[in-house]
């Protein structure tokens, strides 16, 4: 009986085991259940706020990429205006009737803290942009006649990028529209960055984005997920024009909030701090001897030290090991 009953234990403890694992499978397949509908009712919302399509020919798309080069050249002169451009590590920025501040050009940090620069800040629309890029749109009834007052060009160079950010909706109008021109790469959505070295998650969708072709994002593309250009995703040159429209009740930047963010950070620092500086510096063309000698001493009584350490401790052995002796 004795051994049937422990037979009995071990079948009662299998059939509890494996009730168990059944239970924990279920909740493992429940969670993973929950977040495939999350992602995938994600990808449903994103790819109903996307809308692509090849809209410049191989022509076009060339007749465009020069007058983007001679922007370039006109900004490499310094003949736009002070805030027209923005230049980061390989990617510079081009404002044209409106431009705004954000990341550390912020004077509070944080999301809706972006202003437009006064009027009159940045240079006006290029005659040859609503020729070549907002007259096909219009006609191609991407855009309505008037709606884009604020156009931005962005020229990267191999292994630039741009971090994950949301157009700020309380500055511009949805839709927004971007033309790629020079090469191909692709937008990311819902990737994070990490820096020191660079690092890029895998994003949630990465959408490829072809030489003369417009995108438009708007509804959960545009409100309420980041995108990002990535650097591994820009391997030649890339420039691509962003077509908005700012909003008439969008923060504007006063003169005054102007000149603070012109102005160069300031550090504070003792009164007397240089004068210390400018003094040893004195003291050392002086008469540097005496910091030699000084630093000399220095280093003969550190070492001094450290040999009275290691010779008392080669004395004290001895004795110790002789009273153990004593001891036994």
């Amino acid at each position: 009986m004795a051994a049937e009953y422990r037979d009995l234990r071990k079948k009662l403890q299998s059939t509890h085991d494996a009730n168990s694992s059944n239970k924990q499978n279920e909740r493992r397949n429940y969670y993973y259940d929950r977040e495939a509908d999350s992602y995938v009712d994600t990808l449903r919302k994103l790819h109903e706020g996307i809308q692509q399509r090849r809209l410049f020919s191989d022509e076009e798309s060339s007749q465009i990429e020069s007058k983007i080069d001679e922007v370039v050249a006109t900004g490499d002169k310094g003949l736009y205006k002070k805030y027209t451009v923005d230049r980061a590590p390989l990617r510079n920025k081009y404002f044209f009737g409106e431009g705004y501040t954000y990341g550390s050009q912020l004077l509070r940090k944080g999301p809706g803290m972006e202003k437009l620069y006064p009027v009159g800040e940045v240079d006006e629309i290029p005659l040859w942009v609503h020729q070549l890029v907002i007259k096909p749109l219009v006609k191609a009834k991407v855009v309505s006649e008037g709606f884009i007052n604020s156009v931005a060009i962005n020229d990267y160079q191999p292994g630039g990028c741009i971090v994950s950010h949301i157009d700020p909706a309380h500055i511009f109008d949805r839709p927004i529209i971007s033309v790629s021109f020079m090469s191909n790469s692709a937008l990311s959505f819902g990737c994070k960055f990490s820096f020191k070295p660079i690092r890029v998650t895998d994003p949630v969708l990465c959408l490829p984005v072809y030489r003369g072709c417009v995108t438009i994002l708007s509804g959960y593309a545009a409100d309420n997920i980041t995108h990002c250009i990535r650097p591994q995703d820009v391997k030649k040159r890339r420039s691509v024009i962003i077509l908005r429209r700012v909003l008439p009740d969008a923060p504007r930047l006063s003169r005054a909030e102007l000149s603070l963010i012109s102005q160069p950070k300031v550090v504070n620092v003792p009164p007397d701090f240089f004068d210390e500086v400018f003094d040893r510096k004195r003291k050392w063309k002086s008469n540097p001897d005496s910091l030699r000698k000084k630093t000399v001493q220095k280093r003969k009584l550190q070492s001094s030290i450290a040999w009275a350490k290691h010779d008392q401790t080669d004395v004290e052995e001895p004795k110790n090991k002789a009273l153990r002796r004593e001891e036994k």
